[in-house]
């Protein structure tokens, strides 16, 4: 949790965050004025999470501690983590859902795979890509991992409630403009996801917005509502989601391409020109997330619409589930270089293959982030596009 003025319990660890974003682990009265501090205990902690969102009856029961301070690194992930993601309070429950989150989105992308039937290889393989991913994306190592039956624990009735309430795309009105429209409803369904994966006290705030966008978005489109109450929670929300997307990336990217930078390849052209390429685009975009206007403005004192505010706020939490993608990406790309690991991990002796794969899905996921980061710079999706690399 954050502290206020407030003195960690004994056994607690306190972190201490500069203006600048850099961190230390300081004793309870190392705090000065202009700096931020959070304290965390640092486990055990047991948690019960479904690898597989349309299988809640299957589960892992995890056990896992936060890392201890580790002087070879400038900051802590989980520091990181406290300081990107975590506004007030960072709950067992809040956090469980952010791995959960985590988990099932690389299960998707294919940067983890437990097949039915898993045999014992295949499961040293999981639990080899999992430690690396939770360690790599929260700074939390794994102590055990079991596969439990969460059948008596899924509420089947309540989920099935939430399939039938779920809002229903709003009709679009005459003459609008079908990619804005596409823009405003994907964004409404995305909320929910950011929100799950940040698994904080901002977290909470926002699907509170979010719960109020979707009654407004709910009612009918008429000339006869007025717009600054139909459009006024839906703009906070917006906002919200905006700034938290964007406060991800600009302190997120550049220990994500500090991880990337020493990842270990072995010696071959096409690996080094890959990953040279690599560093260039995601120092490019690091840039970019540095420089991006302002969510209401599409010029000095011109305010932006409200059709096109939600489009670039789709388009920032577009861009921070890439960023996710991306430290995913990095766990396997720490493993797949590692030659201790990578036998076990990957049934294979020889990494090039599996490398030479991963950088290509790095493209792939680079190239999502610029094109979403661009979408979300410009004012309006019709608006000339720079060529970019």
């Amino acid at each position: 949790m954050r502290l206020r003025g407030e003195q960690v319990a004994g056994g607690c660890v306190q972190v201490v965050f500069s203006e600048a974003g850099q961190s230390r682990r300081a004793a309870a009265s190392g705090v000065r004025g202009t700096e931020v501090a959070y304290g965390f205990h640092p486990g055990p902690y047991g948690i019960d999470m479904a690898p597989f969102a349309a299988a809640p009856e299957t589960g892992l029961r995890i056990r896992f501690v936060i890392d201890a301070a580790d002087p070879r690194v400038a900051q802590q992930r989980f520091d990181l983590y406290l300081f990107s993601e975590v506004a007030e309070v960072l709950t067992v429950e809040g956090l469980r859902a952010a791995v959960e989150a985590a988990v099932q989105e690389a299960l998707a992308q294919g940067m983890l795979d437990l097949p039915p039937c898993t045999s014992l290889d295949e499961w040293n393989a999981f639990r080899a890509g999992l430690n690396q991913l939770l360690y790599t994306r929260f700074g939390i190592t794994v102590e055990d991992c079991l596969p439990v039956d969460l059948g008596e624990q899924a509420d089947y009735a309540a989920q099935l409630r939430a399939r039938a309430q779920a809002p229903a795309p709003a009709a679009e009105p005459a003459g609008a403009d079908p990619a804005a429209s596409r823009a405003s409803v994907t964004a409404q369904t995305t909320g929910a996801t950011s929100t799950a994966s940040a698994a904080t006290g901002a977290a909470a705030a926002a699907t509170a917005t979010d719960a109020a966008a979707t009654a407004a978005a709910k009612a009918p489109r008429r000339a006869t509502l007025g717009a600054a109450a139909l459009g006024a929670p839906l703009l906070a929300g917006q906002a919200a989601d905006d700034a938290h997307a964007l406060r991800r990336l600009f302190l997120e990217l550049p220990v994500l391409s500090s991880g990337l930078r020493q990842v270990a390849l072995p010696p071959g052209q096409a690996l080094f020109l890959a990953h040279r390429s690599l560093l260039q685009r995601i120092a490019l975009i690091a840039l970019d997330v540095n420089t991006m206007p302002v969510l209401a403005l599409a010029a000095p004192n011109q305010p932006l619409p409200a059709v096109q505010q939600q489009r670039r706020a789709h388009h920032s939490i577009e861009a921070a589930r890439g960023l996710d993608q991306a430290w995913a990406l990095l766990a396997r790309l720490q493993l797949a270089a590692n030659p201790l690991q990578f036998g076990a991990a990957c049934g294979s002796t020889d990494p090039e293959p599996m490398l030479a794969a991963l950088l290509d899905d790095a493209d792939r996921i680079v190239s999502n982030l610029d094109h979403h980061l661009s979408q979300r710079r410009i004012a309006s999706a019709d608006a000339r596009l720079e060529p970019s690399l």
